[in-house]
């Protein structure tokens, strides 16, 4: 609603009611119904009560004029439905305004559409205004995206999304109301709030007894201008309107004149009429007689169809629910083309998905039609009805085996990259690859270069490269330079995956200036890909830049699908790099916005695993990181399983738990040994070969630093190579070579600083400080202790804070402080340092055990700090400790040093 903050008189009104000599105020608020007017007038009297003056509140329409109005001293007359008043209060108001006193402020809002007369509030009379009097009007405005936006977000808070408040916005035309009503009904849905919801919100009681009440007051056989409207449900010049209304001569004039004057018709600015409200026309149209209906969409089809350009969006709909089948086919095909060609793929997959359920629609046009939907949905969203519809279309017999096989592509595609069903999805992709082998040979070099992309959960780098050696042959038989940019694309994306250094030329040559649209939307796949891989490989600036080129390409080509994997790769590109300042409200809007598509969530899913660890919310992380792996031979990409496997090792060895951090490291090295792209250790090497060894497997950890070692030599990978430094680090600690296990550690952590990986170089500069601090060395212990404490810093600014409490417990214990004087330092009510640290910790969820091995203290120091501070900031759940700390604005947990 409009708040008083919003106008600009609101100051005026307190200087004629508060300054003596002040010339009396009139405001003169216009707004069309719903508005917020009424909730205008209710906040200013509660804003200027503050001033002392009495203030009048008239509602006209109610029962006669109030005789509350004060003879003198300020007052401020707020009169609310000033079109509703009666002859007698008009007569009482313009006295009132012709003979105003010093003191007086008076505001008077009126609906402009309901007035008897246009222009003159007053019953149709103009006021013989005093010159005295300061008479100014106010115009309330609809609302646009950011007001509705911020009404979602106040009535079902993070369930909203921007794309129910843009379809709010454009069912309420803006109208506060209607947002409000519309927002009622879905507060207490349950599940996101999205703008399909919205549509099944119908149209709100207010809006439809309004519209119907003016409707009715029209003149019988003005109404069909009314109904037109709404059926054609844009803004349309007047001869269309009476077209479609099947009006003329003096009726269509004089029609048109009475729904403006009785408020059941607009004008917009570029003179065309519509309804007040967008959903106002469902109201219509939900009581008109179906015949009434078919005959309206009938005259409206003739009008559409004369426009040029055709609008064949709205032909469709017009045929259809004119009971015109054959035209309607030809409508959807013609829609479905041009909605294809300027990349409106979510506008296909709609039209598409709700013709093919039809049983009207003849053979020959499904089977023209069965493949556009099937592409569209691969490079726009997800939508489950489409897996439905495709996976009958493909075995549908009466379909040619051609189509059945383009149809099978786009499943399997659409099954991998949106769905998560990649097991299926597989094994959809070969079958659709023999279909197509004999008669075309374009698309089944798609399929083929499909399957040779290594991210895949199930097969091996060689049954990659081999599918790859078939793509690139069924495309040199096709002759089709799509089917080549696609291949290319794939290959270079293969070829990035394992570091092989002839992928950037690779990826250089990709078309990217190519007129054709799916010679564009290829190439900014692959794009996409090599950025995705160049991630991995530790390549970060040149993942950055192929990112933006992607993302731009991807978006202007129409490849929604691609432009949302370029999204998620640069949330887990941010994570690499550092940049975690707003990265976990980034990623878990990512996650909501993305619920349905659990592939393209998985880096944000990852990022938000990796980041609870590192904030000691290790259960959350567990949740986190178990989302990505619990069915990764079904859905999650190799590289990101091998990822998430690291972090739930870490975390079981932070836990000392060895048995699951052995376990786990034996299945994720299973799968990478299965799938043979080594690079792809990185981040599950050191945590696998810790684990083992821990769990007394120094032989196993042995052999897997070895394969290791094969597996990337020759590679392009920053990250693998600095990974095997830290490999190698961990083997020398874990058998007590201190001063090898330092060099090792410093060798990754240079490597890290190159790559700008400030998290990682920090966990392995802490890990040479450990081990320097070991050596007995005074040089060394000089520089693990500066190193040490250089760590704790580096932790606390990026706001990992498991880090920071570790390196700070370890850097006390190899550095103390100091002699201290006798018997313990007295904080008062204020919580020590160490009480702080201990609390912090306790609010992530972490056990005693799990603090003190942090902290290196044992589990009964632990608990007592735990108790002194329950004790302290009175609460008695642990988990409060920090927020019940500030709120008592003590030193706080998360407050002062050391």
């Amino acid at each position: 609603m409009v708040t008083v903050k919003e106008v600009a008189w609101e100051q005026r009104l307190r200087r004629a009611l508060t300054c003596g000599g002040a010339r009396p105020l009139l405001v003169l608020v216009e707004g069309a119904a719903g508005t917020g007017k009424s909730h205008l007038l209710r906040g200013l009297a509660e804003l200027l009560e503050v001033c002392g003056a009495p203030s009048v509140m008239w509602v006209c329409g109610s029962g006669g004029p109030p005789s509350g109005i004060p003879d003198e001293g300020p007052v401020l007359l707020l009169v609310d439905d000033l079109h509703h008043a009666s002859a007698a209060e008009s007569d009482r108001l313009r006295k009132v305004l012709e003979g105003p006193r010093p003191g007086l402020a008076a505001v008077m809002a009126y609906r402009p559409e309901e007035l008897a007369s246009p222009g003159l509030p007053l019953g149709g009379v103009p006021v013989r205004y005093p010159a005295e009097l300061v008479v100014l009007r106010h115009h309330i405005e609809t609302w646009g995206f950011g007001q509705v936006s911020e009404a979602v977000a106040e009535a079902v808070g993070e369930r909203g999304t921007p794309e129910a408040a843009a379809r709010l916005l454009e069912r309420s035309g803006g109208v506060a109301q209607v947002v409000v009503d519309l927002l009622a009904a879905l507060r207490d849905t349950e599940g996101r709030c999205t703008a399909a919801e919205v549509d099944r919100a119908g149209v709100p009681v207010r809006l439809s007894e309004l519209v119907l009440s003016r409707l009715a007051k029209l003149p019988e056989e003005h109404h069909a201008a009314v109904w037109a409207a709404a059926v054609l449900n844009e803004p349309v010049p007047g001869p269309e309107l009476l077209a479609v209304a099947g009006l003329s001569g003096r009726v269509s004039r004089t029609a048109l004149t009475g729904a403006l004057a009785g408020g059941a018709l607009v004008v917009n600015g570029e003179g065309r009429y519509v309804l007040p409200v967008p959903l106002a026309a469902v109201a219509v149209r939900d009581h008109l007689p179906w015949s009434v209906l078919e005959e309206l969409h009938a005259r409206a089809a003739r009008v559409v169809g004369r426009r040029q350009p055709v609008d064949w969006m709205a032909l469709v709909r017009h045929r259809r629910d004119a009971g015109q089948v054959k035209g309607w086919v030809r409508a959807v095909e013609q829609a479905a083309r041009e909605a294809t060609a300027t990349g409106r793929h979510q506008e296909v997959i709609d039209l598409l998905e709700q013709a093919l359920a039809s049983p009207v629609v003849p053979q020959g046009a499904r089977n023209r039609l069965a493949p556009v939907l099937a592409r569209s949905a691969v490079v726009g969203l997800r939508s489950d009805q489409t897996v439905r519809v495709l996976s009958r279309l493909t075995e549908d017999e009466t379909l040619p085996v051609a189509i059945r096989g383009e149809l099978r592509l786009d499943l399997g595609l659409l099954l991998n990259n949106q769905v998560g069903r990649t097991d299926l999805g597989w094994r959809v992709l070969e079958r659709a690859a023999k279909e197509l082998s004999g008669e075309r040979p374009d698309l089944a070099a798609r399929a083929m270069a499909a399957l040779a992309m290594p991210q895949w959960p199930t097969g091996s780098l060689d049954q990659h490269l081999s599918w790859l050696r078939c793509a690139e042959e069924a495309a040199e038989a096709s002759g089709s330079e799509a089917a080549h940019v696609a291949v290319a694309g794939n290959r270079a994306s293969l070829a990035m995956c394992c570091g092989d250094p002839q992928a950037w030329r690779m990826v250089e040559r990709l078309p990217v200036d190519s007129s054709d649209r799916v010679v564009v939307q290829h190439a900014a796949r692959g794009l996409c890909n090599a950025a995705d891989a160049a991630v991995w490989l530790g390549h970060y600036e040149q993942a950055e830049n192929l990112l933006a080129e992607g993302i731009e390409l991807s978006t202007r080509s129409g490849g929604e699908y691609v432009a949302r994997i370029g999204l998620s790769t640069r949330l887990l590109l941010e994570w690499n790099t550092g940049r975690w300042s707003g990265l976990v409200d980034r990623c878990e809007a990512f996650v909501s916005e993305t619920s349905d598509m659990p592939v393209v969530s998985a880096d944000a899913r990852l990022v938000l695993g990796l980041h609870a660890l590192a904030q000691s919310a290790w259960g959350r992380a567990a949740e986190w990181f178990e989302a990505g792996t619990a069915t990764v031979t079904e859905c999650t990409a190799a590289p990101l399983a091998a990822a998430a496997s690291g972090g739930l090792i870490r975390l079981a060895l932070a836990r000392q738990d060895m048995v699951t951090a052995a376990a786990e490291a034996e299945r994720a090295w299973e799968r990478l040994t299965a799938k043979g792209v080594w690079v792809w250790a990185a981040d599950l090497a050191p945590w696998a070969v810790e684990a083992m060894v821990r769990a007394g497997k120094t032989a196993e950890a042995q052999a897997m630093t070895a394969a290791y070692v094969a597996g990337i030599e020759d590679r392009d990978s920053p990250a693998a190579s600095a990974g095997l430094q830290w490999t190698h680090a961990v083997l020398a600690e874990m058998q007590g070579a201190w001063e090898d296990a330092a060099l090792h550690y410093r060798r990754a952590m240079v490597a890290f600083e190159q790559m700008r990986r400030p998290y990682s170089r920090a966990i392995t500069a802490e890990a040479a400080a450990r081990c320097e601090l070991t050596t007995g060395n005074a040089d060394l212990r000089t520089q693990g202790l500066a190193e040490l404490a250089a760590c704790v810093q580096a932790y606390t600014g990026l706001g990992a804070a498991w880090d920071a409490a570790r390196a700070r417990a370890e850097l006390r214990i190899r550095q103390p402080s100091g002699k201290r004087s006798r018997g313990r330092p007295s904080y008062g009510d204020q919580l020590s340092p160490r009480e702080r640290e201990v609390g912090e910790l306790a609010t992530k969820g972490l056990t005693n055990r799990e603090i003190a091995d942090i902290l290196h203290l044992s589990p009964r120091t632990v608990e007592q700090h735990i108790a002194r501070a329950m004790q302290k900031t009175g609460i008695a759940s642990r988990t409060a400790l920090v927020d019940a700390d500030e709120d008592t604005h003590s030193q706080g947990l998360r407050s002062g040093g050391e």
